[in-house]
């Protein structure tokens, strides 16, 4: 297939080339901002953990105060 590329015309090559550049081009520009919505949702798991623990501790507490009510309320 290599010798093939002998008979194209330079113009047609040289549009290749181009394309190709250009394609390449693209490639980097979405690694560089897949990279960076990579690290902004490494951002945002670790915030939504720290709610999801926060929550946790809340639900820890309201228990612990719905049995503290609960049993005050069974002593009078």
């Amino acid at each position: 297939m290599g010798h093939c590329l002998a008979y194209l015309p330079y113009y047609f090559l040289e549009r290749l080339k181009e394309r190709h550049e250009v394609l390449t081009q693209t490639v980097e520009l979405l690694a560089i901002e897949n990279r960076h919505i990579a690290a902004e949702n490494r951002e945002r798991d670790k915030r939504l953990g720290q709610i999801m623990e926060g929550i946790s501790r809340l639900v820890h507490v309201a228990e612990i105060h719905e049995h503290r009510i609960t049993g005050l309320e069974g002593t009078d």
